[in-house]
């Protein structure tokens, strides 16, 4: 059995949808691609008829790629108002003593079943740390001889409307959800490290319209918060400022400009003609200013939300979203955070772009849970795989209810 897995993000200006393969312990590219989305404001879905043929427009580029359909993914959610609670589990090791992937499932649901019920929704669990008999912090426990397994969880919940919006639209595609999680949760799955996993880490993901500040202890997702500010800005002031169309000086923005004016070339021009129809010629150095000027400022009212958040201090700030692939984009951040700051790097081969940091980490989080629980999936079946192998490998870029179905497969609810 091939081990193929979907990720997707759906995201305010564009719908990312990534698959992989699990070979021999290692995630490999098979297929990507971004289209433009619509529909979507900040996350949220605000027309759903829209969105789903956004959704559905990526679907049909990603399958032409790979030329099988895509019937199941793994789906990521936008954090707002998301509840985070601490619950334990606990449960008996049988038969021979040795803890197995079924015993982790097992200490899993129990903690799931003391969490508070409320009107928000779970998303998903993450696991702390295990005790196996009397020993703490145990990571994986699996193989282990004991006769009592324990486990610290976070349960993670949002409002119903977050989840049920896009499951319902998933729905009217055809996919089926297999996983849920949050934006922050997949980013983190991405650069996560063993100094990130015993640490204290913020990551800023710029969006195009908003931008999430996420604090993790040791790689554990605990606080998160949502500024209403994100690279469209950008596009914004370039707009006025040249009075160009926005579709101008996002090109300006991505091809043309830098995030910091320290290597900006005053005698390099972009020209263009403006919406008064006349021809002007723009320097690269004053777009980079522009662009500059509206970077500090994002980042600052991000480093503005560090001090609400519960953490004694701060090891690591990782920055990613598509904004943050531009040109001396760590001259900037190194101005604001100094040399806390890291740059998020993609490190797949044919997706070294921020952008994907979401659709692909939703991948990586799927698996870790899987290798957790000590199970296999694919999300093809034989015939699809059979397609899959003939038309060769290769990287290709640019309950019985159906969100039963979503926990039913980790957690036999």
């Amino acid at each position: 059995m091939r081990h193929i897995y979907t990720g997707l993000d759906i995201g305010s200006h564009a719908i990312k949808i990534v698959v992989c393969e699990l070979y021999k312990n290692k995630l490999n590219l098979l297929a990507a691609v971004e289209t433009p989305s619509m529909g979507i404001k900040r996350g949220l879905i605000t027309d759903a008829e829209l969105a789903q043929k956004s959704i559905k427009k990526g679907l049909d580029s990603i399958e032409g790629m790979l030329g099988i359909s895509i019937k199941e993914v793994v789906v990521s959610i936008p954090s707002y108002h998301a509840d985070f609670e601490v619950v334990k589990g606990e449960c008996e090791i049988d038969g021979n003593g040795i803890i197995a992937g079924k015993h982790v499932q097992k200490v899993l649901e129990d903690a799931l079943k003391k969490r508070t019920v409320g009107t928000l929704e779970m998303v998903t669990d993450l696991p702390i740390d295990f005790k196996v008999d009397d020993k703490n912090g145990v990571m994986d426990p699996k193989g282990l001889l004991a006769d009592y397994l324990e486990v610290r969880s976070i349960v993670t919940s949002v409002p119903k409307k977050n989840l049920y919006s896009v499951a319902s639209i998933l729905d009217q595609i055809g996919l089926e959800i297999v996983d849920v999680t949050l934006n922050p949760i997949a980013n983190i799955a991405n650069f996560k490290t063993k100094e990130i996993e015993d640490a204290t880490t913020i990551v800023i993901d710029i969006g195009y319209e908003t931008t999430t500040v996420s604090l993790y202890n040791n790689a554990i997702l605990i606080q998160n918060e949502i500024l209403n500010i994100g690279s469209k800005k950008i596009e914004k002031d370039l707009s006025y400022i040249y009075k160009i169309s926005t579709k101008n000086a996002h090109i300006i923005q991505e091809r043309f400009a830098l995030a910091h004016k320290r290597n900006a070339n005053v005698n390099e021009f972009y020209e263009i003609v403006n919406t008064m129809n006349e021809k002007i010629r723009i320097s690269q150095f004053e777009a980079s200013e522009i662009v500059m000027a509206r970077l500090e400022e994002i980042l600052t009212e991000a480093q503005k939300v560090f001090t609400t958040l519960t953490s004694p201090k701060i090891d690591y700030i990782i920055i990613t979203g598509g904004i943050s692939n531009m040109a001396d984009f760590d001259y900037i951040a190194n101005d604001v955070f100094g040399k806390k700051s890291i740059l998020g790097h993609i490190k797949m081969l044919g997706i070294r772009n921020n952008a994907y940091s979401v659709a692909l980490g939703n991948i990586i989080h799927f698996i870790h849970r899987l290798k957790l629980t000590g199970k296999e999936y694919t999300m093809i079946d034989e015939e699809d795989e059979e397609g899959l192998a003939n038309r060769g490998k290769g990287i290709n870029i640019s309950s019985d209810s159906m969100l039963g179905k979503v926990f039913g497969y980790f957690f036999n609810e």
